[in-house]
């Protein structure tokens, strides 16, 4: 099967500092794919790229059979690739609601109640917080928030940059049930994730990172059972 979305001879640069070293990968249509690896080994810095944030030094990334390599932000979103950084980068002196539509806002057609629908299905709390601001919300919904107004954009790809970071447990359960969800419902995503045993269970495939190389790449269920996997990453 094709790629929906790829990375081919990746190079980037901060400074003088060469943060991504010749990286590949490729994201086919309808899977989740995570990219795990310690701090610093160059995932956060992937997903920039791909988004249009950052600009390589070399290689290239295409979406959908086009190169979009070095194409503006708003209209790599436009075309259907969807970010959530890390951190959530929500604006937390608007509403829960104007977040929402501001996810929307590159969109020709109008928002549809069935939408929402969708969102309070997803994280019902956030119909109950719809006139609160959301920088009142908890960590937790506050992330449940970045993804849906992600989603208000339609994307054909998301991209989620450490969903699980800082929150409790029972929370992390929740956001990632739901990215199972919103991938079965037709959403293909890349999962940069520091919890490694929650990424590689959710994901379909896997690529592992360290200091701006991808070192391993394969199914989920080997990753899991590799031992250096497992030391390094896992625990055990």
């Amino acid at each position: 099967m094709t790629a929906l979305l790829s990375v081919h001879n990746l190079e980037v640069f901060y400074g003088n500092v060469r943060a991504l070293r010749g990286i590949d990968l490729e994201v086919r249509k309808g899977e989740i794919v995570t990219l795990i690896g310690a701090n610093g080994a160059g995932k956060t810095t992937t997903l920039r790229t791909i988004s249009g944030l950052l600009k390589p030094k070399a290689g290239e990334v295409t979406y959908d059979g086009r190169t979009i390599t070095g194409t503006k932000p708003h209209v790599i979103t436009a075309m259907g690739v969807s970010h959530v950084p890390e951190g959530r980068g929500i604006f937390a002196n608007l509403t829960v609601n104007d977040n929402l539509e501001l996810g929307a806002y590159l969109r020709k057609d109008k928002i549809k109640q069935s939408e929402y629908d969708r969102i309070f299905t997803l994280f019902p709390v956030l119909k109950e917080r719809i006139k609160q601001s959301a920088g009142t919300l908890s960590g937790g919904e506050q992330q449940m928030l970045a993804i849906s107004r992600a989603l208000m954009s339609k994307p054909q790809v998301l991209l989620l940059d450490e969903p699980s970071l800082g929150l409790a447990p029972q929370m992390v359960q929740t956001i990632f049930r739901v990215i199972k969800e919103i991938n079965a419902e037709g959403t293909t995503i890349l999962l940069v994730e520091q919890n490694a045993h929650m990424a590689l269970v959710t994901a379909h495939r896997g690529y592992v990172m360290e200091t701006g190389r991808i070192v391993l790449a394969d199914e989920t269920k080997a990753l899991l059972s590799s031992d250096r996997i497992k030391k390094a990453y896992l625990g055990g």
